[in-house]
């Protein structure tokens, strides 16, 4: 999982009480998502009870940082708020099933596909705060 900065203008994330506890590891450069201490199910985006079985143990789990791209976009016009290009916009699901709204970074546009394998990385916000982006896999 590599540290990225290109585009020093990236918005910061929107920290809401749920999402504090996934932002906090992305700044220190980990990938996670909830865990409910119930049922074992995953999800995201955070929430205050599990989706499954309503309880309210919440744990954190460590995610691969692996993953599938299954769509994505380029949204031109308006131009995206803090970004100089368009960016990439993806739908990707990662090893653990979940799918993450996300940038693929470092493709060019013309190279995008769905099914590309991705893995992530945390791009630098111009607050200083890092968040979950992807690049393709590397081969091998």
């Amino acid at each position: 999982m590599s540290d990225v900065n290109p585009n020093p203008n990236r918005p910061d994330p929107i920290m809401t009480v749920d999402g504090a506890p996934f932002w906090r590891a992305a700044n220190e450069g980990r990938f996670v998502a909830q865990k409910c201490g119930g049922c074992g199910r995953l999800w995201h985006p955070p929430r205050p009870i599990c989706p499954e079985c309503r309880s309210k143990d919440r744990q954190e789990q460590p995610l691969s940082g692996r993953g599938t791209v299954i769509s994505w976009v380029m949204p031109i016009h308006p131009p995206a708020f803090g970004f100089d290009q368009p960016p990439v916009v993806a739908l990707v699901e990662v090893e653990e099933g979940l799918r993450f709204v996300t940038n693929v970074e470092n493709v060019a546009p013309q190279d995008m596909r769905f099914g590309m394998k991705v893995e992530v990385a945390f791009a630098t916000t111009r607050g200083g705060h890092k968040i979950p982006v992807f690049h393709p896999a590397k081969e091998g």
